[in-house]
């Protein structure tokens, strides 16, 4: 115990000297090498937003399902709390579940707060369940598809839904106790209570049971951080909000096929759940108001995409606006509604469509609205969420915020870093900036769409110049020997150099092959030293060394003044040898 004091003495000395930052001591969390001229996205302020309501898991006829809640979010547990702690956390998605993690390792006690259920969304009824569904829509096409290597009767398969969505709340159940109840109040939290919090005051809030009971408790906080997520928006297309209807809250509530969906919405969401259901037989229609799919995308990876769809027999509307939608009620199973969506299509016309389920995947809306934060004096609106500055610091100085309530990159992994980032500044006066936070993300159809960095649009928006380098899969060996005909990797770097600014991958997997870009720009290496790295052959991952390599050949690596100094070098070495 004496060493490690000393050595922890060290390590303060250090610290208080400014020898060693606080990254030097527990990591760095953030992009070294972010591009300080491409700017944050931010939404668009606005003063209010409607979501859809909250929903319970099902079926629940499953004994898993009421496992589940068992462990996630159990409306019954509202145990007696401290008067005060030095952190209190208002949601246990992974923002909150990583809050109370990184504060237990700073030494602070926690008090976590969850109204609904502990995992948030990527848990309950987005990545872990919506991945499960993509998984046996990829192994169906796979089937579907084993001819073209020669592989004969493979197509003829059938899909079991009520059995795919059985095995996704089976995995779902199992991984729940991870991040249930019990485990975060044994192993990183003071207290874990199910409860509605709300602000009393600048430094207090006042939480009420969800068991209807109308128990109140009203704890005193140093440091609060809100963590409470988003919620499935509701766009304002006349009788959507009216209409009940499947959102990613209550899609995995599914317990058969429905025969028909209509998919309002062309997000990564979206288009997802689409594709699967497609490939399982449900006729899909998708209707979008940007001209293109994925409008956040690449414009070339969108393209892929929406032949890949095409392909699988989706019918694909962009351009159009949802005029009315009527039906319901809503049905988890047959007998099936009928809902009507009546649209203006690109070219001018009207056309009602009917369908037997109806799913809205336009956005997520922070969720703001009852958390009193008007008496807590933090700044937000309904579209953008809670405000904060570039350390995650809201408009009270002891409030933070992390996760999809107040970031734009509303993603698992954002929200962890975005956590981690936020205590760290909240207590140990750290410098993590949100703007040197560097994100990658993938959308998981098939072929899946990563990107990191700076986009074609972001940069040409910021008026930076770039050149592009591409590589596509079909000039790639291995995926030629695999049939991957579409796909590509696409970097984009500094005008006239190789510094990376931003990078695109399209291809099966490419959720894993973004990482090894992320790493080069997170430390700053530019395409010429990632050229010169060795991949094994033959890979998926070699297109990303020969996209890079293919700056070599480029003007701007002065490839005749190098191919002359080498000839020289050569002619010397001939000499000496004579």
């Amino acid at each position: 115990m004496a060493a490690l004091e000393a050595e922890a003495a060290k390590l303060l000395a250090a610290l208080d000297a400014g020898t060693q930052s606080i990254d030097d001591v527990l990591g760095r969390l953030y992009g070294k090498a972010a591009s300080p001229d491409v700017q944050i996205p931010k939404a668009a302020p606005g003063s209010t937003m409607a979501v859809a309501p909250e929903y319970a898991l099902g079926p629940s006829t499953d004994p898993i399902v009421q496992e589940t809640i068992d462990y996630v979010g159990p409306k019954n547990h509202f145990p007696s709390l401290d008067k005060k702690y030095d952190l209190v956390v208002i949601g246990a998605g992974v923002a909150g579940l990583l809050s109370v993690i990184t504060a237990k390792a700073l030494g602070k006690r926690a008090l976590l707060i969850e109204k609904h259920y502990m995992g948030g969304d990527c848990l309950n009824v987005g990545c872990v369940p919506s991945k499960c569904l993509v998984a046996a829509a990829k192994a169906l096409q796979s089937c579907r598809k084993a001819a073209k290597l020669g592989v004969m009767g493979a197509d003829n398969v059938s899909i079991d839904f009520p059995r795919v969505m059985k095995r996704m709340r089976d995995i779902r159940g199992g991984i729940a106790p991870h991040d249930g109840v019990a485990r975060y109040g044994r192993d990183f939290c003071a207290a874990v209570i199910i409860g509605e919090a709300a602000f009393a005051s600048e430094t207090e809030v006042v939480i009420t049971a969800r068991d209807g009971s109308g128990r109140k408790q009203t704890v005193a906080f140093d440091r609060c951080m809100v963590a409470t997520g988003a919620s499935a928006a509701v766009p304002p297309a006349p009788g959507l909000l009216e209409t009940p209807h499947l959102t990613n809250g209550n899609f995995f509530n599914l317990e058969a096929l429905p025969p028909t969906l209509g998919l309002i919405g062309a997000g990564p969401i979206g288009l997802e759940m689409a594709q699967s259901l497609q490939r399982f037989g449900c006729q899909v229609t998708v209707f979008e108001m940007a001209p293109r799919l994925l409008p956040r995308e690449d414009a070339d990876a969108a393209s892929v995409v929406g032949e890949c769809l095409e392909e699988d027999g989706v019918s694909i509307h962009t351009g159009c606006r949802v005029l009315s939608v009527q039906g319901g009620p809503l049905a988890y199973k047959a007998p099936w509604s009928e809902y009507k969506v009546t649209a203006r299509l690109q070219d001018g016309s009207e056309k009602t469509f009917t369908f037997s389920a109806l799913l809205n995947a336009t956005g997520r809306a922070p969720n703001v609205t009852g958390l009193g934060l008007d008496k807590a004096n933090v700044s937000y609106d309904a579209r953008s969420g809670v405000h904060t500055d570039d350390f995650y610091r809201t408009s009270n100085p002891k409030i933070y915020a992390a996760g999809d309530v107040a970031s734009v990159y509303k993603f698992t992994h954002a929200a962890d870093w975005q956590a981690r980032c936020a205590v760290r500044n909240a207590f140990l006066d750290a410098k993590c900036q949100k703007s040197r936070l560097l994100v990658p993300w993938c959308t998981y159809v098939e072929p899946e769409v990563a990107a990191v960095g700076a986009s074609d649009m972001d940069l040409e928006q910021a008026g930076i110049a770039f050149d592009t380098y591409m590589r596509h899969l079909k000039d790639v060996d291995r995926c030629k020997c695999d049939g991957i005909d579409r796909g590509f990797v696409k970097i984009r770097t500094q005008k006239g150099g190789d510094k990376i600014l931003g990078a695109s991958i399209v291809a099966p997997h490419a959720g894993d092959l973004i990482s090894e870009l992320t790493v080069c720009m997170q430390n700053g290496v530019g395409l010429a030293d990632l050229a010169g790295v060795m991949h094994p052959y033959p890979t998926a991952a070699e297109s990303i060394r020969q996209c890079a390599a293919q700056f070599w050949f480029s003007p701007h690596f002065k490839t005749d003044a190098k191919a002359l100094a080498i000839t020289r070098r050569g002619e010397a070495v001939a000499k000496r040898g004579a």
